[in-house]
């Protein structure tokens, strides 16, 4: 569906037209967090407070001379601030480029600048690492601290455009994972802001949005799309609440559904494996959530998981590129399959071959969606940041290809198989396996190598590396670990190997191209053959 003729412009203009009708109603909930080093005892923020955060940082940002044309970028966590300074931003008509905290120098380098961003913000957890990278950038980049405000603002490096913001105004630049090893910046302009919020707040069925009623439980990182842009844009929309955790806490999941009052939450495969081998306990029967959304719950626990807790688990199914998503939202849901909902008069869907040929029904084949009307990229990303080639490449025919590997059944509901794209998805994080691959070769004992995604009970996917070792060195789970070992200052916890398997070659097709499907047998887990290091990948504390 397309944003109306009228209404707002800017996402900005949808917060700005909730916090003058409905400023008492809830915009943020923070869940108490003992320890924590903001708002420990938790912390309720209405639109009407909100409004006037947002208000004193519009003002400061337009006094330093921010707006068109110019990027920030926001690392401030799962935080209140984020959300003001995003909003405030967008105001003006600047750019906010999301940072994942957890990227490590080099990548925080490439992110700075590739979106040329003109400033960064974060918290002074983040504040001196931050600031050791930006300043030895060819182009340094100044850094501002901020709390629920900000300290200063150093004036902008060239003047903004002169213009109004509005619906094709660049909203942000949200970094994703692709197959080259570097992340791509994808374009979000209000359009789509305004378009995937409409989206979630209209699908109806099991993910109903009552208006003024909702306090939706995401413990989800506020840099992605889910919520960050989709998810906090359809709440605004009806005046509803975002439930805004840290992160994920399973010991006080359901203790801290209870205490927020959520009516709804998100997931990523990882969580429901996890509360279904903890102990019962009093609250995950008392708490009042109706749906969980999200993707990547087993369906052998799927069923196990709804008759426990009584909660309606959406699967879904979208793409930052995409903004939109499909879902098995409505009655008969099919939660004994990996289904993830139909196409709609709206949204168009089809299963193609290589030749981008439709395939017949119950035959796996790539997933490509497009808008219906006129516009087939109405409402989806504007691009890829500085990839002209690759932005057309992916919408050849007119059609998105998503580079997932799916089927469709004669009812026409979709049913998800395998990722086409050599992408690893662990715990909701899309790594690239040529990023990885690239970290790998440079060690001396690696010959060659290749990466790739092997399952995980608890988190989708996981990172396993198939190595082949240079002349004169032998196999053995000391050497595994000192291959890992070497990576840590290389890639960000998350992306490093949790297997490494010694392969004496690796498959090659006539064009020199590694066949990743023949390394190991058909027959055999690949984990039979691999150190497991999954203990090892632990996130670093903060400088």
């Amino acid at each position: 569906m397309a944003p109306p003729d009228t209404g707002p412009d800017t996402y900005y203009d949808a917060f700005a037209e909730t916090a003058a009708t409905r400023g008492d109603n809830l915009f943020l909930r923070i869940p108490a967090r003992p320890g924590r080093d903001y708002h420990p005892g938790g912390l309720d923020i209405t639109y009407a407070a909100a409004a006037e955060q947002v208000t004193t940082l519009i003002k400061a940002y337009r006094a330093a001379g921010y707006g068109p044309g110019h990027r920030v970028a926001l690392m401030l966590d799962n935080r209140p601030a984020h959300f003001f300074h995003q909003l405030a931003l967008n105001a003006l008509g600047v750019s906010q480029v999301p940072v994942n905290p957890d990227y490590l120098p080099h990548e925080l380098a490439y992110l700075l600048d590739h979106s040329e961003a003109v400033l960064a913000v974060t918290h002074p957890g983040h504040a001196r690492r931050l600031k050791d990278v930006a300043d030895a950038l060819q182009r340094p980049v100044p850094v501002a601290i901020a709390e629920d405000g900000v300290d200063s603002l150093p004036t902008a490096p060239h003047d903004p455009r002169d213009a109004r913001p509005g619906r094709s105004t660049e909203a942000a630049v949200i970094y994703t994972s692709g197959t080259t090893g570097r992340p791509k910046g994808c374009l979000i302009d209000n359009a789509y802001h305004l378009t995937t919020g409409r989206w979630y707040a209209e699908l109806g069925g099991r993910l109903t949005l009552t208006p003024d009623a909702e306090r939706l439980f995401v413990p989800l990182p506020v840099f992605h799309v889910n919520a960050g842009i989709n998810t906090i844009t359809a709440l605004i929309l009806t005046g509803n609440c975002l439930i805004m955790p840290d992160r994920f806490h399973a010991g006080t999941w359901w203790a801290d559904l209870v205490a927020t009052q959520a009516t709804g939450l998100h997931y990523l495969g990882v969580v429901p494996p996890i509360l279904l081998k903890a102990a019962p306990c009093a609250e995950e029967r008392e708490h009042t959530a109706k749906f969980g959304l999200g993707a990547g719950l087993d369906p052998d626990l799927h069923v196990r998981f709804e008759e426990r807790f009584g909660i309606a688990m959406v699967e879904v199914w979208g793409m930052t590129e995409t903004g939109r998503f499909l879902a098995d939202a409505y009655e008969p849901r099919s939660i004994t399959t990996r289904a993830f909902g139909r196409p709609t008069e709206q949204y168009l869907a089809k299963v193609v071959d290589d030749q981008d040929r439709e395939v017949p029904r119950g035959t796996p084949g790539e997933l490509v969606v497009r808008a219906a009307g006129d516009d087939p990229r109405q409402g989806f990303f504007a691009g890829y940041l500085k990839d002209a080639a690759e932005t057309e490449r992916v919408w050849r025919g007119g059609w998105f290809h998503t580079g997932d590997v799916v089927t469709q059944d004669d009812t026409d509901l979709l049913h998800f198989v395998e990722r086409k794209k050599n992408i690893i998805r662990r715990s909701g994080e899309n790594i690239s396996a040529a990023e990885v691959e690239n970290a790998l070769i440079g060690h001396d004992g690696v010959a060659q190598v290749a990466v790739l995604a092997v399952a995980d009970d608890l988190r989708d996917e996981e990172v396993l590396a198939a190595i082949v070792l240079s002349e004169g060195l032998e196999p053995s789970a000391e050497r595994a670990e000192a291959i890992f070992e070497a990576t840590c200052d290389r890639l960000a916890y998350f992306k490093r190997p949790g297997w490494i398997a010694f392969v004496e070659d690796l498959p090659r097709t006539g064009t020199q191209k590694i066949q990743k499907g023949l390394i190991f047998p058909d027959d055999t887990d690949p984990r039979d053959h691999a150190h497991d290091l999954r203990d090892r990948k632990k996130r670093s504390v903060a400088a």
